[in-house]
């Protein structure tokens, strides 16, 4: 399988943490969420672009917390044109960012700047329950996968 996620023929980072015994590396973690990311995952000012051929977008920051839990690491941000940040991970010096393909031949600069709480995140209940939606699938989409 080709992994279109920046990094994705190249992270060989394992997991430090094994809260799902199934994955054990971030290309695992990308082929789960591939059948779990939706509409509802989604950021819900970009919910109305939303599709199956574009599953990555909106789901960057809850993504990227959730591949901390399991691979350990740093969240970061590249700031965007329209404000905010688009969250990806570092980890042992790896940059890995699950969702890149949202941004289609759009090269991101990937700086270890601007470091992303997770407190400051997760201060948006809307966004903890998506990133609480996430968990909950993957536990189920391992249980399937065993």
């Amino acid at each position: 399988m080709e992994y279109k996620f920046y990094n994705g023929n190249k992270s060989n980072v394992w997991a430090k943490h094994r809260l799902y015994p199934e994955i054990l590396l971030p290309r695992d973690l990308y082929e789960a969420l591939s059948d779990i990311w939706c509409e509802y995952s989604c950021a819900p000012r970009m919910r109305k672009d939303w599709s199956k051929d574009n599953k990555t977008l909106g789901q960057c920051s809850i993504t990227a917390f959730l591949l901390q839990d399991i691979f350990g690491g740093e969240v970061y941000g590249v700031p965007l044109d329209e404000g905010g940040y688009h969250c990806y991970n570092v980890v042992d010096d790896h940059i890995i960012d699950l969702t890149s393909e949202q941004f289609g031949d759009k090269e991101l600069e990937y700086k270890k700047e601007n470091p992303q709480s997770r407190e400051e995140h997760f201060r948006d209940p809307e966004k903890y329950q998506r990133y609480l939606y996430l968990c909950q699938e993957l536990i189920k989409w391992c249980i399937a996968h065993r």
